[in-house]
C-alpha cells in the first residue's frame, strides 16, 4: 500500500491536478492564502486560475485579447467576456455601458473603458450574478482559430442526452417534476434568478423586503443588495425569536426569507418546522440554498418552496464545471410562476453540461460515502486533544433541528469545520491533504475559510470584533470530506499529533 496516500500539492496546481477546467487552485501554506489576498506580484505569478467567479480563467485571458484584435478594439477599454448576449444588455442596463464596436459573437462581449471605477464594479457584479463565460466554450473557440493545439481530454455524456440526464437525476432526487427545474452557468447565477423572480413578483404585492435568515454566504448577500433596496438580515440561524418578533410587526413587507441548510461554514440548522409554519402564518416564500445538504441527506421538501443549489460541488463531485439549478417545490403551488424564476438564468454551455452530465450519475452514491466517512471523521476529532471545536450539523446545540428533517439515521453533511488548541499555520502547513477553495469532492478538500471568505474582516479591528459577534473564529478549517478510504484520512490528520 502506498505510505504517502495524501502528498504535498505545490501551489498554483489546479485542484483536480493537472485539470484545465479545474474550479480550485492549490494554496497548501497559509503565506500562500495570505499573499493571495494582498495580490503580491510572486503569487499572482504562481496562481493562474481558481474559482472562475474569482479568478479570470487563462482561456478566457487569451479569447479576450483575441476578440480585441478582431474587432480592432483601442486600448482605451477592456474587453470583459460574458456567458450569454443577454448579460450584455444586463451589465449594459446597470452600468449605462453601450457597446460602440458591434461584436458579432456567440457569446456576450461588454467593452469597459480601463482607468475607471466602472471596470471593477462590472467584474465584481459578474462575480455577484454568476455570468461568466465557459472555460470549455473559450477552450473550443481558441482551438477552432488555431490558438492553441489541443483540447482537454475528459469523458462526457453524449450531447443529446446531457441535460435530459441532469434534470431527470434532480427532478428525482427532489421528488420534483422536471419542468420545475431549470439550469444556470453556476449556483450563484440560480441565486440571482430567483432574487430577480421574487422582486418582480412580490413588489406588485407591496412586499418589498427581503429576509436573510443567518449569515449567508457573502456572494448571496451582495445579489440581494444589489436587487433589494431593504433586506433585513438575521445572523443567529437558531433565534427564531427575533425574527417571529419582527414578522409580527412587518411580515406583510416580507417577499421572501432565504437561508442555508445548513449554514456555511458552521453548519447550524434552523428549526425548520417552526420557520415553515412562521412563513405559512405571514405567507412567505421560503427559499432554502440546499448545496450542503444536498437532497440525499437531508429531506427538506415539505419546508422549501424554492431550492437553490450549487452543482458545481457535491452533485459534480470533480471540481471542473461551473454550474447551477433552482428547483420548485410542486407542494407549494409556485410552477405557474416558473417563467419568472427561469427567465433571468443564463444559458449553460453544452460541453458543461455533457462533462456533468456523466458525474451526476455518481451524485447519490458519493454523497453517501462522503456521509458515512464524516461520521467516522467527527467521532475521531472527539477524540483528539489537538481540536478546539468541531461544528458539524448534529452538534449538541442543533441536534434536533438537523435530526427532523435526516434521511436516514446515518445522513451527515460532507462537511467538518474545527478549531484548534494549536497555532494554525502549523497545523494548515503540515496537512498534506488538497487545500484551496470550494468543497464537495470526491478528493478531501481543505479551507481557511474565513481568510478566503471574509479576509478584509480579519485585516481591520473592527472587522475582528464584527467576527467574534457572529461567532465566526478567524482560525478556522473548513474540511470537505472526500471519498477515499476514511483509515487514510485519519492518518492523514493523525500527523498534527
Amino acid at each position: 500500500m502506498n505510505q504517502n496516500y495524501f502528498n504535498h500539492i505545490e501551489c498554483g496546481q489546479t485542484l483536480p491536478v493537472n485539470n484545465v477546467h479545474a474550479v480550485s487552485v492549490s494554496m497548501p501554506h497559509i503565506q500562500d492564502v495570505v499573499d493571495y489576498e494582498e495580490q503580491t506580484p510572486e503569487i499572482c505569478e504562481k496562481i493562474k486560475s481558481g474559482y472562475p467567479r474569482f479568478i479570470l480563467h487563462p482561456y478566457l485571458k487569451q479569447l479576450g485579447l483575441y476578440i480585441k484584435d478582431k474587432y480592432s478594439i483601442c486600448d482605451d477599454y477592456e474587453v470583459v467576456l460574458l456567458s450569454s448576449k443577454k448579460a450584455v444588455e444586463l451589465i449594459s442596463d446597470k452600468y449605462f455601458i453601450h457597446n460602440k464596436v458591434e461584436v458579432n459573437e456567440e457569446f456576450g462581449v461588454i467593452l469597459v473603458q480601463k482607468g475607471t471605477s466602472q471596470l471593477q464594479k462590472v467584474l465584481m457584479y459578474i462575480q455577484h450574478v454568476g455570468c461568466n463565460l465557459s472555460s470549455r466554450l473559450a477552450e473550443k473557440y481558441l482551438f477552432d482559430v488555431g490558438l492553441i493545439d489541443t483540447i482537454h481530454e475528459e469523458e462526457v455524456e453524449e450531447k443529446d442526452l446531457a441535460k435530459d440526464i441532469i434534470i431527470d437525476t434532480l427532478a428525482s432526487a427532489y421528488n420534483q417534476p422536471k419542468q420545475n427545474v431549470c439550469l444556470a452557468p453556476s449556483g450563484m447565477n440560480a441565486i440571482y434568478s430567483v432574487v430577480r423572480g421574487l422582486n418582480s413578483i412580490q413588489n406588485h404585492n407591496g412586499r418589498t423586503v427581503l429576509v436573510q435568515f443567518g449569515w449567508l454566504y457573502l456572494d448571496t448577500m451582495n445579489i440581494v443588495n444589489h436587487h433589494y433596496n431593504q433586506s433585513k438580515i438575521f445572523p443567529d440561524i437558531l433565534n427564531l425569536d427575533l425574527l417571529e418578533d419582527y414578522l409580527k410587526i412587518d411580515g406583510n413587507k416580507v417577499s421572501a426569507i432565504i437561508t442555508e441548510i445548513p449554514t456555511n461554514p458552521l453548519l447550524k440548522t434552523v428549526d425548520i418546522k417552526r420557520l415553515r409554519a412562521l412563513c405559512d402564518e405571514y405567507n412567505i416564500p421560503l427559499v432554502i440554498d440546499t448545496t450542503f445538504a444536498t437532497p440525499f441527506n437531508l429531506n427538506l421538501e415539505d419546508y422549501a418552496d424554492i431550492f437553490v443549489e450549487s452543482l458545481t460541488k457535491f452533485a459534480c463531485g470533480n471540481a471542473d464545471v461551473l454550474m447551477g439549478a433552482i428547483i420548485l417545490n410542486k407542494r407549494h403551488n409556485l410552477s405557474h410562476m416558473s417563467v419568472e424564476f427561469f427567465k433571468h438564468c443564463d444559458p449553460v454551455y453544452i460541453k458543461d453540461m455533457q462533462r456533468l452530465a456523466l458525474q451526476i450519475k455518481g451524485y447519490e452514491t458519493r454523497v453517501k460515502k462522503i456521509s458515512s466517512n464524516t461520521k467516522q471523521l467527527v467521532e475521531y476529532f472527539k477524540t483528539c486533544p489537538y481540536i478546539e471545536h468541531i461544528y458539524y450539523c448534529l452538534n449538541d446545540e442543533n441536534k434536533d433541528n438537523y435530526a427532523q428533517t435526516m434521511r436516514d439515521d446515518n445522513s451527515l453533511t460532507g462537511i467538518v469545520s474545527v478549531t484548534f488548541n494549536k497555532e494554525f499555520k502549523e497545523v494548515y502547513d503540515r496537512l498534506n491533504f488538497a487545500k484551496g477553495p470550494s468543497l464537495g469532492t470526491e478528493f478531501t478538500l481543505l479551507m481557511p475559510y474565513t481568510y478566503l471568505a471574509h479576509w478584509d474582516l480579519i485585516i481591520s479591528e473592527e472587522g475582528n470584533r464584527f467576527l467574534e459577534e457572529i461567532g465566526l473564529p478567524i482560525d478556522l478549517l473548513r474540511i470537505s470530506v472526500g471519498t477515499e478510504p476514511i483509515e487514510e484520512i485519519i492518518k492523514e490528520f493523525d500527523r498534527i499529533k
